[in-house]
This record gives C-alpha cells, structure tokens and sequence, in this order.
C-alpha cells in the first residue's frame, strides 16, 4: 500500500539520512547522528500543509490568482483561500517518479501539465545528494511547451536548530533587506531589515518575534539557527536564489507552534509573476536549474 505521503525514498551517507517522499519530491525527513535537522512528519500522514515540499512554478503567492504575462491575463485557483491568493505554484501535490537511485543520491522528475491559468508543459527534476556535507538539492525546469513560460521555484524545509522551540534558538540571517507586506501578506516595498524591526546581521536570539517575510541584499548566502552550545543548521544556496523567505510556523494550536523555521531561498520574490522582479521566463526547449544546500552545525 502506497503511504498518504506517496513513496518513500531514503538516502544514506557518513551520519546522514534523508527521505524524499515523491508527493511533492518533499523532503519529508533529514538527520544527522540521529537529530532532527527539519521537522518531520510520518510517512502515512498527509503532509502538512506544505512542509519540505518543492514549490514550482512559482513559490510564495500570486496575489488575487491571477496574473497578466506576455499580454494575456490568467487566472489559477485560489490555494490559500483565506486570504484570497495562489500559494506555492502546481507541484506540491505532484506524485514525481523515480529516474534513479543510488545509496546516496535520488533523482525524481514530475511533470507540471498545461493547464487552465498555466498553460505550459514543464519537465520538473529534482535531485537530492547526501555528501560530508550535508543534503545538496537541485531542481531543473525544461519548458516542453512551444511558448515561453513563466517559472520559480524553491523549497520549503522547517529547520531544526536542536532542542526547543524557535524562541529559544539564535538566528544568523545576514541580510539587508526585507519586503515588507500587507496584513494579508501581499507585497509593498523593500525596505532596510533595520527599518522593520527584523534585523538578524548580527545574530541574536529570535525570542517572540513574529516573521513571515522575503529577505534580500544577502552579504552571505546562508541562513543559521543554533541552540546554546553552537550546535545546530545551516541552509545555503546558490545565486540564483536571491530572496529567501522565512517564517517562525505560528499556529493557533500551541502544541505545534513554532516547532522550526522555515527557510525558502527562492528564485524570486513573492507575487513575481506580476511585479515580473527576478521572473524566470523559460523559452520552449529552454532549462533553468536552481540550488541549495542543508547541514549539521
């Protein structure tokens, strides 16, 4: 019997362990020695909501649902109906086939259909590695289609900093600028990470602060959160990835509040596909490959 979170795929190297479920290609479990470097979540459990899944064609929002592109206006279904907008793109709930494994490596691809309000083929690969140095993934977009196509893409891993909760971890976060959003978190304006209040350049204990917010203006393309003794979790990534959205997962249930951090590094800012800041447009036949990396501290 399949599990609610699809198929299982573990990969195994030194004191590393991951498992990739093919929902989503989610990264639905990552230790080191045993500890916890994201949240988890039980194979047979329906992920929630969209924890260490891989967000494409878009991660973040399309504000309203709809967008113009290349002169034409789309419309796709609203996914986070509470506040009205398109979250996280059409393949967090892709079952993605295997292409192949190793003890080490896992490769799946998912196909995202032209559909109504995205209508572009688009081949998605994901890869996953485990090396000495942590988990590495990289996620490769072919436009199949015959016209171009907008794309973006990004994860969503919890990071685990080690016992506790976010609260109690210190934040390295060496940014400059944040976007600052409406109360229904669609985008304003860059400002300095100074100017809201939400500056982690020199890094301090995150405390009570609230964050659901894009970061941008990186001096250093990682993101840290560590417990007392120094030990904990690294996220890095490529320059292709220039925003990095991240959130301290408040609920209202306070038994799973504030469990990780999530950190998104994304090829694009929130609501991309109509501001058109740092929008991949995929020509037909055309790939684009994007990178990042997590590892024990």
């Amino acid at each position: 019997m399949t599990t609610a979170s699809g198929t299982q795929y573990t990969i195994r190297h030194g004191a590393y362990e991951a498992t990739i479920a093919s929902v989503g290609a989610t990264l639905r479990q990552l230790t080191h020695d045993g500890r916890d470097l994201v949240v988890p979540f039980d194979a047979d459990e329906v992920r929630p909501k969209f924890r260490g899944a891989m967000l494409a064609p878009w991660p973040n929002r399309i504000v309203g649902g709809t967008y113009v592109f290349e002169g034409e206006q789309y419309k796709v279904a609203l996914t986070e109906p509470e506040r009205g907008h398109a979250l996280h793109g059409l393949a967090g709930w892709l079952d993605f086939t295997l292409v192949s494994q190793s003890t080490s490596v896992v490769i799946l691809e998912g196909v995202i259909q032209a559909q109504v309000g995205y209508p572009w083929r688009v081949v998605v690969t994901v890869t996953n590695s485990l090396t000495d140095a942590g988990l590495a993934t990289t996620v490769t977009a072919t436009n199949t289609a015959a016209s171009p196509a907008p794309w973006g893409t990004g994860p969503h891993p919890y990071l685990v900093a080690g016992p506790g909760r976010v609260d109690e971890w210190t934040l390295d976060l060496p940014a400059a600028q944040v976007l600052l959003t409406t109360e229904l978190l669609a985008p304003t304006d860059v400002v300095p990470v100074a100017d809201a209040g939400l500056d982690w350049q020199q890094p301090h204990v995150i405390g009570d602060t609230f964050i659901d917010h894009a970061f941008t203006g990186f001096t250093a393309a990682h993101v840290r959160v560590t417990v007392a003794d120094g030990s904990g979790v690294e996220m890095t990534w490529g320059a292709e990835t220039p925003w990095v959205q991240l959130h301290t997962a408040d609920q209202p249930d306070p038994s799973i509040s504030r469990l990780g951090l999530a950190v998104e590094p994304m090829t694009c800012p929130p609501d991309a596909f109509n501001s058109g800041t740092d929008l991949i447009v995929l020509q037909p036949g055309q790939s684009s490959t994007a990178g990042w990396a997590i590892a024990a501290l």
